[in-house]
């Protein structure tokens, strides 16, 4: 069963993305809000948030919400679909970790295609719950979040920290140790500067971890037995992409 939630100020939207969920083969709940407030207010768990960004002015925007619910430490973190008439907030939608946008007005194919698509990466969350977790970076004035899977390592530099991304970098104030602890099991300290997503580990000898994009990093002689009983836990459990 796939827990769905649509949130938008307009009751026809509501009303007709609910009968396009309906319409496919997968069985599921829906439940609907009005506003960014009743969902927050909800403490319900989701698996797939259809969510307008230009919600009524009396309240958060869509924006703002997904940025609450990515602020989460606890609970599911449900895969985000963007319902809007503007495509100017595209970006936007993807610092938030949303999982893909829809146009207003919604084409049913396009719909199906997206839909389907949603659903396959919940179950696959569901059978590996690492997949799902988000990295919400906080600054003085923004936030950003990024899906863990997107990581292939961590590097530590002067005072910051340096995510090495499938898609580029993003370095942010940080300390590395705080990130070891919190992404602890999906990731591992094979250096004093490196913390690497066992995910991406394509071999490693005594001296380095070649990665599945085929960069190379240092493995500490004091780490290297460590890394090795984690990385063999990893695989036992299954938690490979």
């Amino acid at each position: 069963m796939i827990k769905i939630a649509i949130c938008d100020d307009e009751a026809n939207i509501r009303t007709y993305l609910s009968s396009l969920i309906e319409a496919q083969s997968c069985p599921c709940e829906i439940v609907e809000y009005a506003s960014a407030g009743d969902c927050l207010a909800d403490h319900r768990e989701i698996d797939l948030l259809f969510l307008d960004i230009e919600l009524a002015p009396s309240g958060p925007d869509g924006m703002a919400l997904a940025r609450k619910i990515r602020e989460r430490t606890s609970g599911t973190q449900p895969v985000i679909i963007f319902v809007t008439g503007y495509e100017r907030y595209v970006f936007d939608a993807f610092d938030v970790g949303a999982f893909q946008y829809l146009l207003k007005p919604v084409n049913e194919e396009k719909f199906a295609q997206v839909f389907a698509r949603a659903v396959e990466q919940i179950i696959a969350n569901r059978e590996n719950p690492q997949r799902g977790r988000v990295l919400t970076l906080q600054s003085a004035s923004t936030s950003k979040t990024v899906p863990l899977d997107s990581i292939y390592y961590i590097e530590s530099s002067d005072h910051k920290v340096v995510l090495h991304l499938r898609d580029g970098q993003f370095a942010y104030y940080a300390k590395i140790r705080d990130l070891e602890m919190e992404l602890q099991n999906q990731f591992f300290r094979i250096h004093k500067g490196y913390l690497v997503n066992l995910s991406y580990v394509a071999g490693y000898s005594k001296t380095e971890v070649t990665l599945t994009n085929g960069e190379k990093l240092l493995l500490s002689k004091y780490k290297y037995q460590d890394f090795v009983k984690a990385y063999l836990h990893f695989l036992k459990e299954g938690a490979g992409l």
